[in-house]
């Protein structure tokens, strides 16, 4: 009778896809993430079948983000875990590490060719790690969190695969949207100028030159001569208008916009970007592809 019980349960674990590698009472793969853009790809591909739990929120910069006691808590946790890579969050690399001997620690940016990403100035070998203002590499990303999930959960992996072919779909739509807008610029007035280099894969994929005041990690301060040089190139090319970041202070660009009024020359604030975060949980700013409309929608707003 005894063995008859264990292989009536061992059914009934099978039918029921349980995993042991995440049997909590939701049933729910737990996963855990660094940024909110990140976040929202694995609700997006996990849909019912995951728990997703972003550790950096709104306004967070992750060039500057130290992870608390509570926040290790989620990573102890979860099931799997996912960051940008590319030395984004570059006060939690050693603890990744760490982690990966663990359990699952994916770096989304890990299928990117190397020839695909761009050069980080100063940064011995580094790549920029903002790849997601360029939608086809944030396709890449879905598609390795998409095969990610699917391993370690496979008997939800045709969900996950189901999932991930509709929001490619939909990234495949936002792309050519952004190409389309940012091209109904007049080409002489398409200068993006923002608080730090953080567009620079924007700028490739969809024709604008970027500047940043700050270079690509927010974690170097802007210096004198690069407010000084900034405010000269806005002077000297009739730029009009800049544009500020939610995740970085304002300080810096508005000494630049006082330098340029100070020579005769009015710089206007553009609108609002957000760059390294996205927007309130529960606003359309609050998904990637709402923040990445938000984005092109407000540059085309100001400088067409």
């Amino acid at each position: 009778m005894t063995g008859m019980c264990y292989v009536a349960l061992t059914v009934l674990v099978a039918c029921a896809g349980t995993n042991p590698a995440f049997d909590n009472a939701e049933g729910k793969l737990k996963v855990t993430t660094t940024t909110g853009m990140i976040a929202d790809v694995a609700k997006q591909v996990g849909g019912e079948h995951v728990q997703v739990e972003g550790l950096m929120k709104s306004g967070v910069d992750p060039h500057l983000f130290k992870a608390s006691h509570g926040d290790i808590a989620k990573l102890e946790q979860a099931d799997i875990i996912f960051y940008n890579g590319l030395h984004l969050e570059g006060k939690m690399v050693d603890m990744f590490e760490k982690m990966a001997g663990q359990k699952p620690t994916v770096a989304v940016a890990r299928d990117i060719p190397e020839t695909k990403l761009r050069g980080w100035e100063g940064g011995e070998g580094q790549h920029d790690p903002h790849i997601w203002f360029d939608v086809r590499h944030w396709m890449s990303a879905t598609e390795t969190i998409a095969a990610e999930l699917g391993k370690l959960d496979p008997a939800h992996a045709d969900s996950y695969r189901a999932n991930k072919e509709v929001y490619l779909k939909q990234l495949a739509e936002l792309h050519d949207y952004a190409g389309r807008q940012i091209a109904s610029i007049p080409e002489q007035g398409r200068v993006l100028v923002t608080a730090h280099d953080a567009f620079g894969y924007f700028g490739d994929a969809y024709g604008i030159k970027v500047m940043g005041l700050q270079g690509i990690s927010t974690a170097a301060e802007a210096g004198t001569k690069d407010v000084g040089d900034l405010r000269d190139y806005l002077v000297a090319n009739k730029v009009k208008a800049v544009f500020v970041e939610s995740s970085v202070p304002k300080k810096t660009i508005q000494a630049v916009i006082e330098g340029a009024k100070k020579k005769g020359h009015e710089v206007r604030i553009g609108g609002e970007l957000f760059s390294d975060a996205m927007g309130k949980e529960g606003t359309a700013e609050g998904t990637y592809i709402g923040m990445v409309r938000h984005n092109v929608d407000t540059i085309v707003g100001a400088l067409k």
